[in-house]
């Protein structure tokens, strides 16, 4: 179970790409819901890596969201 809810959640933040593309194309998306997405994947990776025992599929699942989040949220105001 854990291998599909990280593939699943990994497919979730990958589908940022066309919106980074699109901020890229000059036609910025709203910034909320990357931002949202950002702080929300930061949260759970933290309680992931701060549990006693890592859980390493929280971990690796949010991490995506993370970084693509954070990309997207960049690109937003930098095009």
């Amino acid at each position: 179970m854990s291998k599909v809810a990280i593939f699943t959640s990994s497919l979730m933040y990958i589908a940022y790409i066309p919106e980074i593309i699109q901020n890229f194309s000059g036609s910025p998306v709203s910034p909320i819901q990357p931002f949202v997405a950002t702080i929300n994947a930061t949260l759970w990776t933290l309680y992931g890596w701060f549990k006693t025992y890592k859980d390493w599929p929280l971990i690796i699942s949010n991490v995506p969201g993370v970084i693509f989040g954070l990309i997207t949220l960049v690109t937003v105001f930098i095009h």
